[in-house]
Parts: C-alpha cells; sequence; structure tokens
C-alpha cells in the first residue's frame, strides 16, 4: 500500500476544501443587485470639515444632502443605463438603487454655513467651523518689574 503524504497547510487536494473556496469566491463578489454605499473621504482643515463621496453615475437632481440634528445626511440613486436588460450581456458588477450615509457632527461645525459642489462624479460638502472651534493666536505681552 502506498502512502501518501499531505501538508496539513496544503488543503488543495481536498476537493470539499476547494468548493468552500469556489462559494466564498462566489460570495465575495459584487452582484448589481446587491445595494451600494458611495466611499466617503473625511477632511478636517483649521476653518472647515470636508466630506468628499465618490458617486459615478449619478445625476445631481438624484442627490439630497441634508443637516439634521447634527448629522450630515448624504442620500441619492444610481440607476443602470437600460440597455443592460438586452442580450449579450456576460456580467453585470455595477451595483445600483439608493443609498443613504449618515454622520454625526462635532458640535464645533455650523450647520448653516454648508457648500456643496458636484463635479466629475465626486461630491463634495463643506461646512465651515464656527468662529469659538477656529484656532487663534494670543499674544503675550512682557511686563517687567
Amino acid at each position: 500500500m502506498n502512502t501518501i503524504r499531505y501538508n496539513t497547510f496544503d488543503l488543495v487536494p481536498f476537493p470539499h476544501f476547494r468548493l468552500f473556496q469556489e462559494a466564498l469566491k462566489r460570495a465575495s463578489e459584487v452582484s448589481a443587485s446587491q445595494p451600494w454605499t458611495p466611499a466617503v473621504d473625511i477632511l478636517e482643515t483649521e476653518n472647515e470639515l470636508i466630506f468628499r463621496a465618490d458617486v459615478p453615475g449619478v445625476k445631481q437632481e438624484q442627490l439630497d444632502i441634508r443637516v439634521e440634528d447634527g448629522n450630515l445626511i448624504l442620500r441619492g440613486e444610481r440607476s443602470l443605463e437600460k440597455s443592460q436588460n438586452e442580450k449579450g450581456y456576460h456580467r453585470t458588477e455595477r451595483s445600483q438603487g439608493s443609498f443613504s450615509r449618515n454622520f454625526v457632527l462635532p458640535e464645533t461645525v455650523d450647520p448653516v454655513a454648508v457648500k456643496a459642489t458636484f463635479k466629475d462624479g465626486v461630491l463634495t460638502v463643506q461646512l465651515q467651523k464656527k468662529e469659538i472651534a477656529k484656532p487663534r493666536q494670543i499674544k503675550v505681552e512682557v511686563v517687567n518689574n
């Protein structure tokens, strides 16, 4: 009888493990039917808090930006082209549908001073800081006795 040696770290020869790996791969792939969430970068400068959201394929009129109860709320919807229902598509990975992102704002942000711009699929929301929150330099006087 021949002895077959298996490395315990090399589980590829086991067919059940290969099936498990394939199932994990399929589960991790993005599907167009799954909801999507745009990536958001948050930057704080001396005078403002800046949010940049990647929203490719979303039209400006489909965006809803609100500041409510100390929260910044970004909502929108992305629809894919109608031509994707046609025959001939082998794969569709771009997700579609509505999204909503909610960010709790610090008390140092002025909820009235908000500016939003939209360019090349990137939404930028700028929130000004209150004057009391901005750093300021205090001049110290030297008194000689």
